[in-house]
């Protein structure tokens, strides 16, 4: 099992690699098309059913995230005044209120007994995905692969920190229901690894960091380093919270090793709408 949890780490990374180096942005793009496609469908398999439904609802949202992509890239409307300018605009925000007054009281409360399948939890999926792509790529488009990389360095490094000071010092259960394993011991040393990390990288121009100290305070962005690191953790505790209620330990086998699509980016998804909104890029 771990060895091919490394090797699919390693193709998933050589692929991001390729995509993100590549001369044009489309690679990159229709990257982020495909994962999200493939997210709706494991989350409207986690709140709805597993049918085809889901899978056509998955290449509904793939497919139109390309052609909004075609929009950006070919049509050179940028967001303006157009439909789809108008919607993320309006669904950006929007999904940072959910994710900040929804999907936190519903982990805190930590309800994972059934009934798993829930209208409003399937809605939820397509407002968080569509934010959290449209997000990635708007920033991917103005700044390049340096800004977005360094956003998600900022996801990694607050995973990787509470993981291991977790099972090194972690002792109180951060919400035993929905994920025991987690701890506030881990919580807090992914928060000021994500703090230092944007400390750190405030320094390089191109960079988040750097574009969150220049709108804000230096002060004022290590707060803003320290809510989003606290967003991933609530991103990865609904996942799991999801997976509760469904019964489910992946959500799905997309991933050898790692289980599925949505495994490996809860954490980024209230991130990436509240780090657009927080640096002010292109709102």
């Amino acid at each position: 099992m771990l060895r091919q949890r490394i090797l699919t780490a390693a193709v998933l990374l050589a692929v991001l690699a390729g995509a993100l180096a590549w001369p044009r942005p489309w690679p990159f793009v229709v990257l982020l098309c495909l994962a999200t496609g493939c997210a709706l469908w494991e989350w409207l398999r986690l709140t709805a059913a597993d049918t085809p439904a889901a899978a056509a609802a998955g290449a509904a949202l793939a497919a139109l995230a390309v052609f909004q992509s075609w929009i950006w890239l070919e049509g050179g409307r940028g967001l303006g005044l157009t439909t789809f300018g108008l919607a993320v605009r309006l669904l950006i925000p929007l999904a940072c209120a959910a994710w900040l007054l929804g999907a936190t009281v519903l982990v805190a409360r930590g309800r994972t007994g059934p009934p798993a399948r829930s209208p409003f939890l399937s809605l939820f999926a397509i407002l968080a995905l569509y934010a959290a792509w449209a997000s990635l790529v708007l920033m991917f488009l103005a700044f390049g692969a340096r800004y977005v990389v360094s956003l998600l360095i900022l996801v990694w490094v607050a995973d990787i920190a509470a993981y291991f000071a977790g099972r090194a010092w972690g002792r109180r259960k951060l919400a035993p229901r929905v994920s025991p394993g987690k701890t506030f011991e881990g919580a807090l040393a992914g928060v000021l690894a994500a703090v230092a990390w944007i400390a750190l990288s405030s320094q390089w121009a191109g960079t988040y960091g750097h574009a969150l100290a220049g709108r804000w305070s230096p002060g004022v962005a290590l707060l803003w380093a320290a809510l989003l690191a606290a967003m991933s953790i609530v991103g990865d505790l609904f996942e799991s919270l999801l997976k509760r209620r469904a019964g489910r330990k992946d959500s799905s086998g997309l991933l050898p090793g790692h289980g599925g699509v949505l495994d490996r980016i809860d954490a980024l998804l209230p991130v990436a709408p509240l780090a657009l909104l927080l640096s002010g890029a292109v709102f």
